[in-house]
């Protein structure tokens, strides 16, 4: 493997947890990416003469913490620094020791703490998940941006001053008091599952960092379960992504084209996945705290039903709808909705249902005019074609492209 190759895989695998660690030593959010940054670059220039370290995750970190002290000292803070590093508890000493001197190193898994620091109530509510994406799962401001349909140099103004706003206020680099997890979660679970569809979301499977995305998501989803067993929302979570995951092989042909959901061989799901999924969302059901995630969980557990040769049950999916769209009436769950009055009520209602969403929400919105495209084409009416060109035109996937364009030949 080259070592720019090598570089990269390191910064998709380890930057959350990197850039955790060091963030619970220095205190500083931004201090630690600056620091984990330069090591990059020093990777960068410094492997492919010297070779790729047999642990870069030890050496990147090695390296970062240096390159702080080395920052920390010309700043005339070098009694913060020692204070920083030897004013540690037992446990992270010794972790921090077998890091620097030995490659088989193993990392304290920082990033459920740092998710919960960065969903305090003293950062601004509206910059908890940007700010989680960022610093924990290592999405860039540009990415994030096109999530919260904000321009990229905005979103990363409003991320520094987040950073600026925890090293200023002092806030504390440790997990809140066990009462005070709850008022933080639904902001970490949001995270979390953002996380998920950055890397659910590219059907191709062309980059496979956005594969890595989902798998850290299911990690941290399910340490939340384990920080959290009563948290109904959080086993809800855990159970949606379980549920999706289950069919990711099943979203392209051999071919490598896309397979919608209503028309994805069951044996290629995962029979594993769903049954585990089956299982968080009936424990999440027996705690008797309805809640966003647990209500999509549902939705897909209707969907999987088919893995036992049940035909999809549109009116049960009506009512799911229903129920989210009272506790989170999204967007997507709008145009979800819509979809399944279609079924059960005709293409004539979902279209009817499309055509009441603000026309400056869905303007760039595919979904939307995916499905409009398509009941346009049942109800046999021209415009159609139109719809489908902007579904089209939104489309960043190739393989929806591809579907798109064979669906609007139809």
């Amino acid at each position: 493997m080259d070592a720019r190759r090598a570089a990269e895989l390191a910064a998709r695998n380890s930057y959350g947890r990197l850039v955790a660690y060091l963030a619970a030593q220095t205190r500083d959010l931004a201090a630690a990416e600056d620091a984990l940054g330069d090591a990059f670059l020093k990777a960068l220039s410094t492997w492919p003469e010297q070779g790729t370290p047999t642990n870069p995750e030890a050496w990147l970190l090695v390296t970062a913490r240096r390159r702080w002290i080395d920052t920390a000292r010309r700043s005339q803070t070098q009694e913060q620094v020692f204070n920083a590093l030897t004013v540690r508890d037992a446990v992270v000493a010794s972790v921090s020791d077998s890091v620097s001197d030995s490659d088989g190193a193993t990392f304290p898994d920082d990033r459920l703490k740092l998710l919960f620091i960065c969903a305090h109530p003293a950062i601004d509510g509206a910059l908890h998940t940007p700010l989680m994406l960022q610093t924990v799962l290592g999405l860039n401001a540009a990415q994030i941006a096109s999530a919260f349909l904000v321009a990229p140099t905005t979103m990363g103004q409003r991320l520094v001053r987040a950073k600026a706003k925890i090293r200023d206020a002092g806030i504390a680099f440790e997990l809140p008091m066990a009462e005070d997890l709850p008022e933080r979660l639904d902001a970490v679970l949001a995270a979390i599952y953002a996380a998920y569809t950055q890397g659910w979301e590219t059907v191709d499977g062309a980059d496979p960092r956005d594969r890595g995305f989902a798998e850290e998501a299911l990690w941290l989803a399910r340490l939340c379960v384990q920080l959290m067993p009563q948290a109904a929302e959080a086993r809800g979570l855990l159970a949606l992504m379980l549920y999706c995951e289950a069919r990711r092989d099943a979203r392209r042909n051999a071919q490598g084209g896309y397979v919608p959901l209503d028309q994805q061989d069951t044996r290629r799901w995962s029979q594993a996945m769903i049954a585990a999924a089956e299982h968080e969302l009936a424990q999440a059901a027996s705690l008797s705290q309805l809640g966003r995630f647990q209500l999509e969980a549902a939705i897909q557990s209707i969907h999987a039903q088919r893995l036992r040769g049940a035909a999809i049950d549109w009116d049960a999916l009506v009512l799911l709808y229903e129920g989210l769209i009272q506790l989170s009436p999204t967007l997507g769950a709008l145009v979800s909705q819509a979809a399944a009055i279609a079924e059960t009520k005709g293409p004539e209602q979902g279209l009817a249902l499309l055509n009441t969403l603000p026309a400056e929400a869905i303007a760039n919105y595919q979904p939307y005019w995916a499905l409009k495209a398509h009941l346009l084409q049942r109800l046999n009416q021209a415009a159609a074609k139109e719809a489908y060109q902007r579904a089209i035109g939104l489309s960043e996937d190739a393989a929806i492209r591809d579907f798109l364009l064979a669906r609007s030949q139809d």
